[in-house]
Formats: C-alpha cells, sequence, structure tokens
C-alpha cells in the first residue's frame, strides 16, 4: 500500500459486512464506516472521508476480493448520478437484499414475522421508469445546459447522455433536451422536467421561473413535432401546468388488460413506475384479499383508482378514499369511463383521524386496503381496526413506516400477519416496496 500524503486520511482494509438502507457498503470492526460501491463480502481497500457521530463516510479505493453477486454496471454514468445505486449488484442479489431488510425490519422494529413470505413480485429492470423528475441546470463552464436526476455525493445535476433506466422514448431524449434547453432564451431558468410515459404518449412538464420569448416558444413546438412528445409549461403550482400549443386531444392513459381497464391521468399525476410490475401487483393483491362476490372494499389513499377499480371486478362495492380532489375527479372519470357503476371516490385529509360521520364511514367493510405515502397511515389505523374488516392489505413504499403501523396492527388493534413480500418496482435502487396482508386474529 502506498503512503498517504501528509494529512491526508489513512487507507484502511476492510471486510464489507452488509448494505444499508441506501445501498452502502457496511464495514464494523471500530467505528462503522458506509463505502459506496462496496457490497457484502467482499475485501476492500477505502479512505474514510467524512466524520460522523455514529458512523464515518468512506470512499472505496479498491476492491481487493470481490463479492460473486458484483456485475459491471450497464450505465456509464453510474457512479456519479443518485438515480441508481445498486447497479453493481446482480438484479436477484438485489432482490435478496431487499426481501432481507424487510425480513430485519419487521422483527426488529414490528416485532412481527409473517406466517408465510411472499415470491416476489418482479418485472423488467431496464427501461421500466415511466414517471421520473429530472432536474436540469444551466453550467458556465460547460456553456450548456446539463438535465438528469441529482448527483450521488454532490448537489449538483449529474450530466447524462442517456439513461439504462428510464422508459423509451424518455431515455433517448436526454441529449436533444440538454440541446433544446441550452438553445432558449431562459435556459437558466428550467431547473426541472417532470416525464411521463405513457401508453399513448409521452409528456414532458417544463418548469419554467420566466415566460418563454416567441423564440423559445417556436423551438419548444419544434421539439415536440421532431419527437412526437407533448411538451407542458408549469410557472408556478401543479394548478398552472398547461399544453404548449393546442391541447391534446386525448389524455394520458395506461391499461390494466388483465382487468380490461385504460385509466387516464394527467402528466403530473402519480402513477406507479413501473407499469408492468405495477398489474403483476394489483393482480397479486386482487388474489391475496380473496374477495367473493359479497366482498365490499374500502381503498384508502386510492389515487386514481389504480387498485380501485381492478377489485371492482371481484367486489359487490369498493369505496375510494384519496386526499387530492384532482385524484379523486381523475378516478370518477376512470370509474365511468370502464362503466363500473359499483365503485365510488370521496376526497377526505387521510394524514389526521377521519370524522366518524364522513360519508364514507360506517359501512361495514369485509376488506380494507391501505397504499399510503412513505410517512405511513398512523392516523388510520385505529378507524381500519374499528372497522373490523376480514382482511387488510398494507401496500407500502418504507418498510419502517409500515413495520411501525405492523406494530400497532398486530400488538395493540388484534391483527394477524399473515403474509408478507417484497415489490420490485425500483430495480437498481435501494427503495424497497413491499406488501403485507393481515387479517383479523
Amino acid at each position: 500500500m502506498s503512503a498517504a500524503a501528509p494529512g491526508a486520511p489513512a487507507e484502511e482494509l476492510a471486510l464489507v459486512t452488509g448494505l444499508t438502507h441506501e445501498g452502502e457498503g457496511v464495514v464494523r470492526g471500530g467505528k462503522t464506516v458506509f463505502v459506496p460501491g462496496a457490497l457484502p463480502g467482499e475485501h476492500i481497500r477505502l479512505r474514510r472521508r467524512r466524520r460522523h457521530a455514529q458512523h464515518d463516510d468512506g470512499e472505496l479505493l479498491e476492491v481487493l476480493t470481490p463479492s460473486a453477486q458484483r456485475v459491471a454496471p450497464r450505465c456509464a454514468h453510474f457512479g456519479v448520478c443518485g438515480g441508481c445505486v445498486l447497479q453493481h449488484l446482480d438484479p436477484a442479489a438485489q432482490l435478496a437484499a431487499k426481501e432481507s431488510e424487510l425480513r430485519e425490519t419487521l422483527e426488529r422494529v414490528a416485532r412481527v414475522a409473517p406466517e408465510r413470505w411472499l415470491e416476489p413480485v418482479t418485472g423488467p429492470v431496464w427501461s421500466y421508469r415511466r414517471r421520473a423528475r429530472l432536474g436540469a441546470k444551466f453550467v458556465y463552464r460547460k456553456n450548456r445546459v446539463v438535465v438528469g436526476f441529482r448527483e450521488r455525493a454532490a448537489p449538483f445535476v449529474a450530466d447524462l447522455a442517456g439513461c439504462e433506466v428510464l422508459a423509451s422514448p424518455a431515455r433517448e431524449l436526454i441529449g436533444p433536451l440538454t440541446a433544446l434547453l441550452t438553445g432558449l432564451t431562459i435556459r437558466e431558468q428550467v431547473p426541472q422536467i417532470e416525464v411521463a410515459v405513457a401508453d399513448n404518449a409521452t409528456a414532458l412538464v417544463l418548469r419554467v421561473l420566466a415566460e418563454p420569448a416567441a423564440a423559445d416558444l417556436a423551438q419548444l413546438e419544434q421539439f415536440a413535432q421532431a419527437h412526437r412528445v407533448r411538451l407542458y409549461l408549469q410557472p408556478a403550482g401543479l394548478d398552472s401546468v398547461r399544453a404548449l400549443g393546442a391541447q391534446p386531444s386525448e389524455p394520458l392513459r395506461y391499461a390494466l388488460p388483465g382487468f380490461g381497464l385504460v385509466l387516464e391521468f394527467a402528466p403530473t399525476d402519480f402513477i406507479q413506475v413501473n407499469g408492468p410490475v405495477n398489474e403483476r401487483l394489483v393482480t397479486r393483491a386482487t388474489g391475496l384479499l380473496e374477495l367473493t362476490p359479497a366482498a365490499r372494499v374500502l381503498d384508502l389513499y386510492c389515487g386514481l383508482g389504480n387498485f380501485t377499480l381492478a377489485l371492482a371486478r371481484s367486489a359487490a362495492s369498493v369505496v375510494g378514499v384519496e386526499g387530492e380532489p384532482q385524484l379523486v375527479e381523475r378516478a370518477r372519470g376512470n370509474a365511468a369511463r370502464n362503466q363500473l357503476a359499483n365503485v365510488e371516490f370521496h376526497q377526505a385529509d387521510l394524514a389526521a383521524a377521519p370524522p366518524a360521520q364522513a360519508a364514507w364511514m360506517g359501512r361495514g367493510y369485509s376488506h380494507v386496503v391501505l397504499d399510503p405515502p412513505r410517512t405511513g397511515a398512523r392516523a388510520l389505523l385505529a378507524t381500519v381496526a374499528r372497522l373490523e374488516p376480514e382482511r387488510l392489505l398494507y401496500i407500502s413504499c418504507h418498510p419502517g413506516s409500515l413495520a411501525r403501523d405492523l406494530m400497532a396492527l398486530v400488538h395493540e388493534h388484534g391483527f394477524a400477519l399473515e403474509a408478507a413480500g417484497v415489490v420490485d418496482m425500483f430495480a437498481h435502487t435501494a427503495h424497497v416496496e413491499s406488501l403485507a396482508l393481515l387479517r383479523r386474529a
């Protein structure tokens, strides 16, 4: 080992024993250090770069003994771009790591284990991401705009030439977008691009901090025609989003073919990012709930009806509740277009316990679905318990909040955890999506 420069942190040889929730290698023995790019079982050479109270941040200098599960990252920007952190780990091993994290979190936080573990819900791991938020920044020293996700270790926009996880045609548009934005008079006033790849079109929403000049509008319209995309401008909040040029003749949409459904959505609406995984997740959900023709289902955090409408194919009635008024309206429209008369939607603040007189309360539900944001559904747990559903399906995008809520449902409200498993919605990232099935104990 070469000698370190005077005053430089010393180099260390170490064994990696695990992964953090952010996908970094964990080195223990003495003060714990987290090392991006290192994998469990590897012997590495590292240098500590930043000190914290409980751990240090390290830099991977060399992999001395690589893991058998290490693979060559497909993307040339891996390691700099923060969009992916696990491309160097075999996809099957990524799933195993996420299952391990879910299992450990449930045991440690919720003090519970499911009666059975479900097979992971999987799908494509490349060119899958149909929703994304890209940063844009004019960089003076490069004399051009850079477009990409945020860098992994710095608050900058990664300078991407392409993206292996974005769905086509968005993945091929990063270079053209860089050229387009560089040529605008407002090139320093476009900080963000929302991407939505629908079954019938691709939409790009440009956040603009200044009104585009006439020459800018002409370039934007030419770009939209050349690349067959829909461009939208967002000068302020979400209610300010407007289509560039004439309003598109048909809304964005995606299908759930197994349920005979087509759902429409706006370019900034939330939809699950991986289309094939989403359909398999909806299929898994309906199977786990074991709905009968007499089932009465409550779908909380229903969004634009992704689960609600599919469940309505098998149940007597389904009630969806959502906090965002525009999504409620979109869900009602989707129900009407799919000719589902046994479903209704209500708007409610789900961050607080609902009042007993709420229109959707007191219906006598046999099944409940929870699909909350990362913060979980803590405010609704007591309400759900009072409904006494036969089966409760919790779909989670954060193992920590899931475990916290399962602890309350199992140890305070009399539910049993029947099954749990991971959903590979975000391949090559450290994001862990999962689902848990509960029944009355």
